[in-house]
């Protein structure tokens, strides 16, 4: 016969231990819903080609960061291969988070270190500079793209956990695919619900111009926007058009001018909710911000500005109003 205090004693570990597994679900619980936004929070997805391409869903902060990695890449003419290394490598280091700590002074998407030479902390925060900078030390890597991808990451990192970045290859490889425009309407977003506020042309332009180079937009727009970004003083002129036509017919390192469109459309919907963009339109295809959840869907030809048959075709980007 079990004693009376040994009795009360199980009852109460039973209901510590009860409590304490309530409590671990509760944490495991807000844990997923800070990581994914929640319930009904604007995400981005990539879906690969075919119907067993799969998916990759991401915040679009993450989005966002993993659209300026591609620009930057694109913008040096690098193949699709360093791209998805690139993401592969901020996926494990920061989860494509442009984050402000990490091991000892490490920062960023790539967690670089400024007292190892990456750069200072404020350009180690900047995605731009992150990205090249990444590049600049996979380029001296002979050989990056015949290695596997792990090992690439890795001579460029230094990192304590080496074979860390190989399980993130698939997903980078399906997001690089739909970033680089070689698969056609495979990046969307949806978009907080009760509208959005008024975008602004000029700082698109800036953007653009920023992360692809001069050579995304026709010369003086180009100029125009290097100025403007460089000042920090992006802002347009009240009654400014908000359509920016972007040219995809110039001469880029990957495929012919429609992967240069589908890449910029892409890029636009990555930076939807960030730049305050209000419809994508490309190759008959349009996204709508207000209609996010449909993604990508066939053009209403009678729509202003929904289609394009111009010879010389473009991206059409229009900002919220």
């Amino acid at each position: 016969m079990s004693h009376p205090t040994s009795t009360a004693r199980r009852s109460r570990l039973l209901r510590i231990g009860a409590a304490c597994a309530v409590l671990l679900a509760l944490a495991g619980y807000l844990i997923v819903q800070l990581t994914t936004g929640g319930p009904g929070a604007p995400r981005c997805t990539v879906t690969g080609p075919g119907k067993d391409g799969g998916t990759y869903s991401m915040q679009p902060e993450q989005a966002v960061n993993a659209a300026t990695i591609e620009a930057v890449g694109s913008s040096r003419r690098l193949p699709e291969r360093a791209i998805t290394i690139a993401l592969a490598t901020a996926m494990q280091e920061s989860g494509l988070r442009n984050i402000g700590y990490g091991d000892r002074d490490s920062l960023g998407l790539f967690q670089q270190r400024p007292s190892q030479g990456w750069g200072s902390a404020r350009q180690i925060r900047d995605p731009v500079y992150a990205a090249g900078k990444f590049y600049d030390h996979l380029l001296k890597v002979d050989g990056y793209a015949a290695l596997p991808l792990t090992e690439a990451a890795q001579r460029v990192q230094r990192s304590g956990y080496p074979r860390a970045y190989a399980k993130h290859e698939p997903d980078a490889a399906l997001v690089s695919s739909a970033l680089t425009g070689r698969t056609a309407a495979a990046f969307t977003c949806t978009t907080a619900s009760g509208g959005t506020r008024p975008g602004d042309p000029a700082r698109v332009r800036a953007e653009l111009v920023r992360e692809f180079g001069p050579g995304v937009l026709p010369g003086a727009q180009a100029a125009a926007a290097e100025r403007a970004g460089g000042s920090g003083r992006a802002t347009s002129r009240a009654g400014a058009d908000p359509v920016i036509a972007v040219p995809v017919g110039a001469t880029v390192a990957r495929g012919g001018p429609e992967r240069r469109g589908w890449e910029l459309a892409h890029w636009a919907v990555a930076n939807a909710s960030e730049l305050r963009i209000a419809q994508v339109s490309y190759a008959d295809r349009v996204w709508k911000a207000r209609e996010s959840g449909k993604g990508w869907h066939e053009a209403d030809g009678n729509a202003a500005g929904e289609k394009l048959r111009s010879p010389d075709a473009a991206v059409l980007i229009r900002t919220a109003q």
